[in-house]
């Protein structure tokens, strides 16, 4: 049933972006005193219609799309009427371009609008850099830059936000040195903090444990399961064991991490563990894992509770359709570069169903968390929607918008047979894009991402 949730979230999730959209095309005619024949909500059969100050409006049963009419035309496909100044295609061409972007600029706002509203609800993640992970070997002190200080680059890229952050991360090499590039917040200068990872070796017992479990009335870790390599292929511990200690070192202790890390390679380890109440000393053979050391980053998260946080959460919002475009440019040059799969740079209604219904069937999620992540994902929707629809292809405002352009820059309309020529380019470039984006979400179902 999760799918079918999916869809239906889709589904009126797109069809309320669209139909926003083309209220914004509406309401920027309505300003400019443009004539407009119809304005229909979603697509398909109509379930209402009604008629103000001679707009036919209409709601309509199927939630995937919306359009507004600014002419009639006749039987052979002319404009009805077509000497009538208040037309949008008798309009100046500054009017007409309003017109033209209130569509994406109103997804743009939309988007912008929905990432303060959850900032203002949860709070939000700033760029400024906090002090290390408690116990990250970075090679980095927190003497060596003060808390509160803003990254604004990475490895020379450019950070907006917290995505832009989070998406180098997910991209870097931990085995290669990561520069940040900080920006004070006492001096205003920014200067260079290298992070230098660390690589050591740390013995493994070859046991599966319990999390939750790790303080019981024994104090040790309870085994959930274990390999059958473990001891070179001879298992010593069982299932619902206890170990206790390594070495004679408590794995309770604090500083028990800290000790494996540093801990001289041995053939053999000392394990101390409990079966049916009763405690066993035995010699187990690790395995030996190459480990990097974490980034130890951390940024400060804060809520709009003054003025002062208000207004930087605005801009942070704000600062999210450039995170998205920064984020899109570097995972195209990931997939130039063969450093990601060329099917996950488009995605289409089936990604995005798809995409949804891991958020709706993810178990350890609350509704709440779940919501929250949907909502984002709406944001980021409808940023992506702003640009998609400045892209010079039939069906989008960037047609038009190009069109109106060339006009300014040539002062004349183009020829008939030119915007056909371009019409045509257009819908074929719109066909590839459709195809490439439904093969892409196939083989995103198939080999996953």
């Amino acid at each position: 049933m999760s799918i079918v949730r999916s869809i239906i979230f889709v589904i009126l999730m797109l069809g309320v972006l669209a139909s926003l959209h083309e209220l914004a095309h509406f309401w920027v005619a309505k300003l400019l005193k443009i004539k407009v024949y119809e304005v229909s909500l979603f697509v398909g059969p109509k379930l209402l219609s009604w008629k103000r100050k001679d707009v036919n409006f209409s709601i309509r049963l199927i939630p995937v799309g919306a359009y507004v009419r600014f002419n009639e035309v006749d039987e052979e496909g002319y404009i009805v009427d077509g000497d009538n100044p208040s037309l949008l295609a008798n309009q100046p061409r500054f009017k007409r371009l309003l017109v033209a972007l209130a569509g994406p600029f109103m997804n743009l706002i939309l988007g912008i609008l929905i990432f303060m509203i959850m900032f203002f609800v949860m709070g939000y993640q700033s760029t400024r850099i906090n002090v290390p992970v408690e116990g990250a070997q970075t090679g980095v002190v927190a003497s060596e830059y003060t808390p509160g200080d803003s990254i604004k680059a990475v490895n020379g890229v450019r950070v907006y936000t917290s995505f832009d952050l989070v998406f180098e991360l997910d991209n870097d090499d931990p085995g290669e040195v990561m520069t940040l590039t900080l920006k004070s917040q006492e001096t205003g200068k920014e200067y260079d903090l290298e992070l230098t990872p660390e690589f050591y070796r740390r013995p493994m017992l070859q046991i599966y444990v319990r999390h939750d479990d790790v303080h019981t009335e024994y104090d040790g870790w309870y085994v959930d399961s274990v390999d059958e390599e473990q001891n070179n292929g001879n298992p010593v511990l069982q299932s619902g064991d206890y170990v206790m200690k390594i070495n004679g070192k408590s794995v309770s202790d604090p500083d028990f991490d800290e000790y494996l890390f540093n801990m001289e390679e041995q053939e053999y380890l000392d394990v101390t563990y409990i079966r049916d109440g009763k405690e066993e000393v035995v010699k187990i053979a690790p395995v030996y894992v190459d480990y990097v050391s974490t980034r130890g980053i951390r940024l400060i998260s804060y809520k709009i509770d003054s003025p002062a946080n208000f207004v930087s959460a605005l801009g942070y919002a704000a600062k999210m359709p450039a995170s998205i475009v920064n984020i899109t440019f570097r995972g195209i040059k990931q997939i130039i570069s063969g450093k990601e799969k060329a099917y996950n740079l488009l995605s289409g209604p089936i990604g995005i169903t798809t995409m949804v219904n891991d958020v709706v069937k993810e178990e350890e999620d609350t509704v709440a968390e779940k919501l929250v992540t949907l909502v984002l994902m709406s944001a980021v929707i409808s940023i992506a929607l702003a640009f998609s629809n400045l892209l010079p292809i039939p069906g989008l405002d960037g047609i038009q918008i190009i069109f109106i352009v060339v006009e300014m820059v040539i002062g004349h309309k183009l020829s008939e047979k030119a915007e056909n020529r371009l019409t045509i380019v257009g819908f074929v470039i719109i066909v590839l894009l459709l195809i490439l984006a439904f093969i892409s979400d196939i083989l995103r179902i198939i080999f996953g991402y």
